[in-house]
């Protein structure tokens, strides 16, 4: 795991969090001084079970998927962390261990605040902290909106965002899907048949190019976006 690959300073780390952008540009300076930057190269983990969970993970750049692990052995998807999204919060104020695993679907670019070095912070500046507990507070309702968005955008649309998000990550032209399909629809709340069906109606609309059975390439990024 080296030091971080893509341009993104702490600040733009910060501004990625739904939790820190109603803080004063003052706040997010303070908080951006805690960030480390890490790069995971695809397939290594960010976190496995067990591990301490003493720090709030953000997603800069990629993907990575975070599961658990069945009695029998067999992955669990529970959901995918993509540009922007983070994992621990909970961990800026308790002490807890990671019951899932965390590993990147492409190279990811990750920043992480420590819950040691953030206490601190807040108790040296209350002010902070007053707009932390308020900034969490309309997190849950943001995260209350974003669960009735899931269940009523169209499968359509979420796939086509994910496959946006998915090109976009890898930087490349042609892509190789970095799931399996029945974990992508265990992601998108749909079943595998849905999705392979979605993906050949996308292709025929002329959105996407199938080049092989996983692999795709965007030909109508504004379509694409457009779906509801």
């Amino acid at each position: 795991m080296g030091k971080l690959a893509h341009d993104h300073t702490a600040e733009d780390c910060v501004e990625l969090v739904t939790i820190f952008q109603n803080l004063s540009a003052i706040d997010k300076k303070t908080v951006a001084t805690l960030v480390t930057h890490h790069h995971y190269k695809s397939g290594e983990y960010l976190f496995s079970a067990g591990d301490a969970a003493d720090s709030l993970i953000i997603v800069a750049h990629g993907q990575a998927k975070v599961f658990q692990m069945s009695a029998s052995g067999k992955e669990q998807m529970l959901r995918i962390l993509q540009t922007g999204d983070f994992d621990g919060e909970a961990a800026l104020f308790s002490n807890s261990e990671h019951n899932s695993y965390a590993q990147a679907l492409m190279d990811t670019a990750v920043c992480q605040i420590s819950r040691t070095d953030f206490q601190k912070l807040l108790q040296m500046t209350p002010e902070l902290a007053v707009n932390m507990v308020n900034a969490l507070g309309r997190r849950v309702g943001q995260l209350e909106q974003q669960t009735t968005e899931a269940t009523t955008a169209s499968v359509e649309s979420r796939l086509a965002n994910y496959l946006l998000e998915t090109s976009a990550g890898l930087d490349e032209e042609v892509f190789t899907l970095p799931l399996k399909k029945k974990d992508i629809a265990t992601y998108l709340g749909t079943t595998p048949e849905t999705i392979s069906r979605k993906l050949t109606a996308l292709t025929k609309q002329g959105m996407i190019e199938k080049i092989s059975n996983n692999e795709f390439k965007i030909l109508d990024a504004d379509r694409l976006m457009l779906i509801d």
